[in-house]
Parts: C-alpha cells; sequence; structure tokens
C-alpha cells in the first residue's frame, strides 16, 4: 500500500469525509491550493505520518475567497495568524490554510504552482507542494522542541539527485547559511549517499562562506538572524542584548505587530 493511499486505513471516516469535503469546495470554487504536510512528505520518502494536521497552501490573495467558500459550507474561519496562517473548523475537525511561514519567508507564489507534483490524497488528485518549498520552508526551523532537519534530510536522500538545486539556493537567498547547514549534516548523516548533492552546490557554497570570512565582520549591522529559524529562542538577543531583529521590515518581511502577535502565540500553542 502506498503512503498516500495508506491515508484511507489510517483515518476514521469522519475525518476523511471533512478533509475531502473541504477540498471538493475549493475545487468547486476553482481556487489554486496545494496539499503539503505529511501528505507530501509521505509522497517524496515513503515515510508515513499520522498525524491531525492537513496542509493545505494557498496565495495570500485568495484567502478571503478560501474563507468565503468554507464558511459558506458552515465552516467556522479565522485569521489566526494573519501574516501566515489561517484556519476552517468544524466540530473538532480542521485544516490549515498556509500562505506563508511563521518567519514570513517561504511566501507561497506563483512558482509553487508552477513546480507542483501531482498525487492522489484520499482518493482525490492533487497537487502537491514542490520538494524544493519543502525544504526551504522546514530548513528554517529550529526551534528548540521542533527542529526539522531530519526531514530535510530525508527529502534530501530520497530526491536530492533530481531537485533544482539552483532554484533552491535562490529560495534560500541572503538565508542560504541555514541552507548549508543542512547540507552539510547530511553528509555527516549519510557518508554513503553524498553524491545526492552535486559537487558545484558544496563548492558554491564553500566560496560564499570564504568570501564572507575574507571580509570579516560587519560591525555595522548588529543582526540576529535567530528570529528566523525560532520565534523563542532568539528574544533575549533582541530583548536584552541590542540586537536589530531580522524578521523586522525592511530587512525582512514583518512588521512590529506580526511579530508581536506571533510571540504571543508561543504561550498558546509552542512555536510551531
Amino acid at each position: 500500500m502506498s503512503p498516500l493511499a495508506s491515508a484511507r486505513a489510517i483515518l476514521d471516516q469522519e475525518s476523511r469525509d471533512f478533509y475531502r469535503d473541504a477540498l471538493g469546495l475549493l475545487d468547486d470554487a476553482k481556487l489554486p491550493y496545494l496539499v503539503g504536510g505529511a501528505y507530501a512528505f509521505a509522497r517524496y520518502t515513503g515515510i508515513e505520518r499520522h498525524t491531525k494536521d492537513f496542509d493545505i497552501f494557498i496565495r495570500k490573495s485568495d484567502f478571503p475567497l478560501a474563507s468565503r467558500v468554507l464558511a459558506g459550507a458552515g465552516y467556522e474561519t479565522d485569521l489566526t495568524f494573519p501574516h501566515w496562517l489561517g484556519k476552517a473548523f468544524k466540530g473538532e475537525h480542521f485544516i490549515d490554510l498556509i500562505f506563508s511561514a511563521g518567519n514570513g519567508v517561504a511566501e507561497v507564489d506563483d512558482l509553487w504552482f508552477e513546480y507542483a507534483v501531482p498525487g492522489t490524497v484520499l482518493d482525490m488528485d492533487v497537487k502537491l507542494i514542490p520538494a524544493e518549498e519543502m525544504i526551504w520552508s522546514k530548513g528554517l526551523i529550529m526551534e528548540r522542541e521542533r527542529f526539522d532537519g531530519a526531514d530535510v534530510a530525508h527529502v534530501i536522500h530520497a530526491v536530492g539527485d533530481s531537485l533544482d538545486w539552483q532554484r533552491l539556493i535562490d529560495r534560500y537567498g541572503k538565508y542560504w547559511r541555514a541552507l548549508y547547514c543542512h547540507i552539510i549534516m547530511y553528509g555527516f548523516i549519510y557518508p554513503s549517499k553524498r553524491s545526492k548533492i552535486p559537487r558545484w552546490v558544496m563548492d558554491e557554497m564553500a566560496k560564499r562562506v570564504d568570501a564572507e570570512m575574507r571580509r570579516g565582520d560587519d560591525d555595522a549591522d548588529k543582526t540576529c538572524y535567530g528570529t528566523i529559524i525560532s520565534r523563542q529562542q532568539y528574544l533575549i538577543d533582541i530583548d536584552l542584548w541590542g540586537y536589530k531583529d531580522a524578521r523586522l521590515q525592511p530587512n525582512g518581511k514583518m512588521n512590529a505587530e506580526q511579530i508581536a502577535h506571533w510571540t504571543a502565540g508561543i504561550d498558546q500553542d509552542g512555536s510551531k
């Protein structure tokens, strides 16, 4: 049984019907969406996870329509964190409507849809998020209680030889050191599979590090980029040690109100 098909055996009928109904409503409204989370991860790696999360990725501009469509069918909708996440509930069941990441970096744009891959989820034909975007978003999650490094390593192990590495590097942009961290660790984890990462990628990353080391410290820019990978663990750097928050505009993509709202959520739901 394939990882995606096995969802039939794992989910109870009520949950299965809820997810299928939600996807059907979005299909009827012709609203573009991608399925991510455990279903996409299973598609790429063959690793199954039995979670209650059902992650739907949409463009931010499509959230108002998604909310109206689902609310019209009796769902309760909530823009939980306006910079990246909404939810739709019915009874005990819910779906996540994701249009960015908690750090504001991995925003869903047209490229997610251009490079999406076909899949079957709950006997429905869907599009799944691309492997590159999965690595991009997961690779910037390094919380104390949640580190997605193993997921990144497993995706590279499974499909590294078919990844669009240039596009992945471009996705990370100025946060390329976080990607370098993961590919260095990948070589440590899988010494017999290091060739999954092309030699030119390792050479490019090494050249960038060498260039930075030659330039020396940038004393004029006292910024902490730790807040990009953890919303909680580097608050002391911002609050007490005088570092600038890398998430804050214009360096980052978030404003002060969004950061405060996201930080307040730590006590409610942990550092998701």
